[in-house]
């Protein structure tokens, strides 16, 4: 006796819901990584234009608006700064350029203040970071 076959092993080529399973959960990676927080330091640098970059070695440190001293991605205090610059300052020879990225809203005595540390230290040159402006094309 012949018993007669009503399912078909494939309804058709293309089945949709393994691929719709498949799109939700890369929309769902992709909002995921989207509200996941960025590592760094939040900092409004001011724009400056066509301003030219240092031509020495250079260490580099971020003052946020809340006037926190940030060294290789780290919070330091003054005395910890201290030291690093004198290490930076062992390992990179005399010519060093202090570059402070600092936060529009930082004073003026916190600028001076750090750059009078960093000249206790032995690093007498110091620069300001700066933005470039959205107008600028670069040439003088």
């Amino acid at each position: 006796m012949k018993f007669p076959r009503n399912t078909q092993l494939l309804k058709s080529p293309f089945e949709i819901a393994p691929f719709a399973a498949v799109f939700f959960l890369f929309a769902m990676f992709l909002f995921l990584v989207v509200l996941m927080p960025t590592p760094g330091i939040p900092l409004e640098l001011p724009a400056a234009g066509n301003l030219p970059g240092p031509a020495q070695p250079t260490v580099a440190v971020a003052v946020d608006a809340a006037g926190r001293l940030y060294f290789a991605n780290q919070m330091v205090t003054e005395s910890q700064l201290r030291s690093r610059f004198a290490g930076a300052l062992k390992q990179s020879g005399p010519a060093l350029t202090l570059v402070i990225e600092a936060d529009q809203s930082v004073t003026y005595q916190q600028l001076v203040q750090l750059t009078m540390l960093a000249n206790k230290v032995g690093i007498h040159h110091a620069l300001l970071a700066a933005l470039p402006r959205p107008e600028d094309t670069g040439r003088p």
